[in-house]
């Protein structure tokens, strides 16, 4: 049920008007029951000027009379014949009682210590402060800066925890989305790729150089044709096995020498003088 433009009016109205019971009035309007009471005796409402509802077209003659007959009744509002626009936010910053606006320096630098995501203008709706002003309080050129201290806008009063949790959860998706661009820009640009993708067993040897050696591969597995089957007159082919032969085979080492003797030689240098003497013999002769 759709409540009346202008309640209090209307329960003024009802009230000075008709017999109905405070309840019904109540309900009506969407006020408290005592609340219409208080309109009665005249201590709630004072100057406001009542409103007839049925003029409006918000109720209909036959349905007071019908909710007067019986008080158990609720009234039930008419058909409107205009639709009445539902009323939009207001943009802009949201409005500060006078009272407590020397706290909003305090609320803007918990903001911006507690969540540097939010951007400027989210902090702006949710303290009702300008650009400039967070701009002096984050360079600390504001002119109170030496007595500014971080306190939460919730208990200040300056925002809900809710509007609060909904700027940051919107400032959070905002920043994933813009690293989801950013990962899928560099994605298209070619950059490098991750270390486990780059040494994987599919790129550890790209050029093919941990392959075994041509005199490693088994003789089967070569399309050398075997010496055998060759025709004899033909000169013989080269094989692989000659030159591994050639690679792997050893030199021989140097036979080591006798060692000499001493009196070996002696007894070679006693010949070697007697027969220094006997040609000296056969001179003088």
């Amino acid at each position: 049920m759709s409540k009346p433009l202008m309640p209090k009016a209307a329960a003024v109205w009802l009230v000075d008007n008709t017999s109905l019971t405070f309840d019904q009035v109540a309900e009506y309007c969407g006020l408290h029951a005592l609340e219409v009471k208080g309109i009665a005796d005249g201590d709630v409402a004072q100057g406001i000027k009542g409103m007839d509802p049925v003029a409006s077209g918000e109720l209909t003659r036959a349905e007071i009379e019908r909710c007067q007959e019986n008080p158990n009744e609720r009234l039930q509002s008419a058909e409107r014949k205009h639709e009445v626009p539902a009323p939009k936010p207001q943009k802009g910053p949201r409005y500060t009682p006078v009272s407590r606006r020397q706290d909003r320096p305090d609320a803007i630098a918990w903001l911006l210590r507690n969540h540097p995501e939010l951007p400027d203008a989210q902090v702006g709706r949710l303290v009702g402060t300008t650009k400039p002003t967070i701009q002096s309080i984050r360079d600390r050129t504001h002119w109170n800066s030496p007595n500014i201290k971080p306190v939460d806008p919730v208990t200040l009063g300056l925002c809900s925890q809710m509007d609060l949790d909904a700027a940051v959860q919107k400032a959070a998706d905002k920043l994933e989305k813009a690293r989801k661009k950013a990962e899928k820009a560099a994605r298209k640009a070619g950059t490098l790729l991750p270390a486990e993708e780059t040494t994987g067993e599919a790129t550890a040897d790209p050029f093919g150089l941990a392959r075994p050696a041509a005199h490693e591969v088994p003789a089967d597995q070569l399309n050398v044709p075997s010496i055998d089957d060759a025709d004899p007159s033909e000169p013989k082919p080269f094989a692989v096995s000659d030159v591994s032969d050639a690679f792997t085979t050893a030199p021989k080492p140097k036979e080591e020498e006798a060692t000499p003797d001493v009196d070996s030689v002696f007894a070679k240098l006693k010949d070697l003088k007697v027969e220094g003497d006997s040609g000296t013999d056969e001179n003088k002769e």
